[in-house]
């Protein structure tokens, strides 16, 4: 007996810029609390994270566990990720502020933002990326510290070109097997978020 074949549609490749976030300090907690409170507190962070993408003209390609994944394109793809970001960066505090009075707990939000190449489709129904871009976005997102924005030298390089300027701190490059390392830049809202330590991927 075979396996049922997959069916897989409107598939595009692309070079989009790819917005990767996640809290800090939630998933350890999901334990203590009562099931329907971790689902309904991470449906408020995925509906804040959801709302700025949409904003600035970006697309949800995934949500998984407490991490949520979109992409942008366009000529304004970069500015407007980045916008998005900065936005996300500023309003999850109100929802940190209700969950740490509520359940005595401190969160925070990390986000990665890269541009490259991605494979976007529809797998059985599912929207799926696939690609080199989605995985230096996520490696990103592990670089940064709680409450921190860490974004790839092709994102500066595209705000630059548009003549938009960015407060950004000058991070160790991202080394990857066989390439060229990446310059990473970040984003630190409040620098006693710094709660996680950055490690390096």
């Amino acid at each position: 007996m075979t396996a049922p074949q997959s069916e897989a549609s409107a598939a595009t490749r692309a070079t989009v810029v790819v917005l990767y976030a996640e809290t800090r300090g939630f998933t350890r907690v999901s334990e203590i609390l009562e099931p329907a409170v971790v689902l309904a507190r991470i449906a408020e962070f995925f509906a804040l994270v959801s709302a700025a993408v949409e904003r600035h003209e970006g697309t949800v390609r995934s949500l998984l566990n407490d991490n949520l994944i979109a992409t942008f394109a366009g000529a304004a793809e970069a500015q407007n990720a980045v916008e998005a970001a900065q936005e996300i960066q500023r309003d999850f505090g109100a929802l940190e502020e209700a969950w740490q009075r509520d359940y005595g707990f401190r969160t925070a939000i990390a986000i990665g933002l890269h541009s490259g190449d991605a494979v976007i489709g529809v797998v059985d129904g599912h929207p799926l990326i696939v690609g080199d871009g989605l995985s230096i976005a996520e490696r990103l997102l592990h670089r940064a510290r709680a409450g921190e924005v860490v974004l790839s030298k092709p994102i500066m390089d595209a705000l630059t070109a548009a003549g938009v300027e960015l407060d950004a701190q000058e991070l160790e490059p991202l080394k990857l097997s066989k390439r060229e390392p990446i310059q990473l830049y970040g984003v630190q809202l409040d620098t006693q978020l710094d709660f996680t330590d950055r490690t390096n991927y």
